[in-house]
């Protein structure tokens, strides 16, 4: 086949990312040449007003339908609300509360908002399950570290979103709950043996594959139980012997972003893209960095692949065909507001305290490269209900923790990862009319005989129920 033809399949599998709310001119030329589609970043969606013009735009550059995908996991993990906090609880609390109608409900109503944005993949839901608690990047993205509980929620967050016609993306095959690493920085290795797989790591994505998931994202894990050489992104043993040939999946493979460490730091990203595609993965993409310094060397390296015989021509078709096959608008007939379930998600413990001049202390620990900047505060909604609320931000151990009579409102995230939060457990435990707000996932040795609340992620609706059952008195 003409090179020629190999670039336009070649880009045809591509989701490049791009700076900006505007649709730069190395961008809408690669549309016109065949582009594949898009992935939406916080630099590109702002406030989230303007997303419906920019991927009309895009669509009318290329001239035809485009994939246009964003991470809209909900919680901690948004992009149409990156400003202001996500609508919607995430992923741990809808697991805590495990009502699938919920959750099918709640991600249906995401679905209707991506699709009147004209977004067409949402790279979402997370169907990791959460083994290791110091998990670095996972954490509350993640229901569950129940695989039957995670199973359940997947399944019915794909149906959610399916219903309204945004596909769905479960993510990060074959899981990322059990390491101890970040993927964005370096290549995370998965020590679990084949049966711990089965009866834990895959049990969502088959939960997910059996509701009818139309992609699936594999994450950058070594995994050697599955294959000792190669991390999933470009693992055939993985990609196309587990997903495809084993687990059943018929749908598009999504890679990660391959500007993330574990792959532009070892293989480099345009090879990685053609030992992706080898590997059987469709739809590829490069991350949130502009990518128009990337178009040609992943062209080349792609054709160099297929010139030697590492990728077959018929591969990349498939590949091509399958990535087109995400580029349907969905419906924007509009479905039933999502279910307010916040209250419903908090998990408390103990009596807890009447609030009166409270001081809030927040522990304000580093956002992962997923979430990116968190705007959320809880001393901002209970100041706005009760006079005179202060608050302390600590974010390290420096920070002194004052001793004094006013109720204590301490807000965690993470102490087992973060050991200077301990102070601020400890200055609880000194005051005797003081709460513990666990906002990360659930630590296990919180102090005993604090009333405790678990939200398990910091999406606003958490923190206003939050509100509402201090500033209530209620005692459960």
């Amino acid at each position: 086949m003409h090179d020629a033809a190999i670039r336009r399949l070649t880009l045809g599998c591509l989701l490049a990312g791009f700076a900006g709310p505007e649709v730069p001119g190395w961008l809408a030329q690669a549309l016109a040449d065949g582009l594949g589609g898009v992935v939406l970043f916080g630099s590109n969606i702002g406030d989230g007003t303007g997303v419906a013009r920019l991927t009309g735009e895009l669509r009318t550059a290329a001239g035809r339908d485009v994939v246009v995908a964003l991470d809209e996991e909900g919680g901690d993990v948004t992009r149409l609300d990156a400003e202001r906090g996500s609508t919607s609880p995430g992923a741990a609390a809808l697991g805590y509360l495990d009502d699938a109608a919920a959750t099918e409900a709640i991600y249906a109503a995401i679905g209707a908002r991506l699709t009147r944005a004209g977004v067409t993949l949402n790279l979402a839901p997370v169907a990791d399950v959460n083994v290791d608690p110091r998990n670095p990047v996972i954490g509350v993205r993640s229901f569950s570290a129940d695989p039957d509980i995670a199973a359940r929620q997947v399944a019915a967050a794909v149906r959610g979103l399916q219903r309204v016609g945004v596909a769905a993306c479960p993510k990060h095959f074959p899981g990322h709950g059990a390491t101890a690493a970040d993927s964005h920085h370096e290549v995370a290795t998965v020590t679990r043996s084949r049966a711990q797989l089965d009866a834990a790591e895959l049990v969502p994505f088959r939960a997910g594959i059996a509701a009818g998931t139309r992609a699936v994202m594999t994450g950058h894990l070594l995994v050697p139980a599955l294959d000792a050489s190669a991390i999933a992104t470009v693992s055939r043993p993985i990609t196309t012997g587990l997903l495809r040939d084993e687990l059943g999946f018929t749908g598009t493979v999504v890679t990660d972003a391959l500007e993330m460490r574990a792959v532009s730091a070892t293989i480099g990203i345009a090879e990685g893209f053609a030992q992706a595609l080898a590997a059987g993965a469709d739809a590829i993409e490069t991350g949130a960095q502009d990518a128009a310094h990337l178009v040609e060397p992943i062209v080349e390296a792609v054709a160099n692949a297929v010139h030697d015989g590492r990728l077959s021509l018929a591969r990349l078709e498939d590949a091509a065909r399958r990535t087109a096959a995400l580029a349907t608008p969905g419906d924007p007939s509009p479905v039933a507001d999502a279910p307010d379930a916040a209250a419903r998600c908090l998990e408390i413990h103990g009596t807890l305290p009447t609030l009166h001049r409270p001081l809030v202390i927040e522990c304000r620990s580093p956002n992962g490269v997923a979430t990116g900047a968190l705007p959320w505060s809880l001393a901002e909604v209970i100041a706005a209900r009760v006079p005179g609320t202060e608050t302390l931000t600590v974010d390290g151990p420096a920070n002194p923790i004052p001793a004094d009579d006013r109720p204590l409102v301490v807000v965690v995230r993470d102490p087992h990862r973060h050991p200077w939060q301990r102070a601020v457990l400890d200055a609880a435990v000194r005051h005797p009319d003081s709460v513990i707000i666990d906002a990360g996932w659930p630590a296990a040795d919180l102090p005993d005989g604090v009333p405790l609340v678990r939200t398990r992620g910091v999406a606003p609706g958490l923190f206003a129920a939050v509100a509402d059952v201090l500033t209530g008195g209620n005692t459960r």
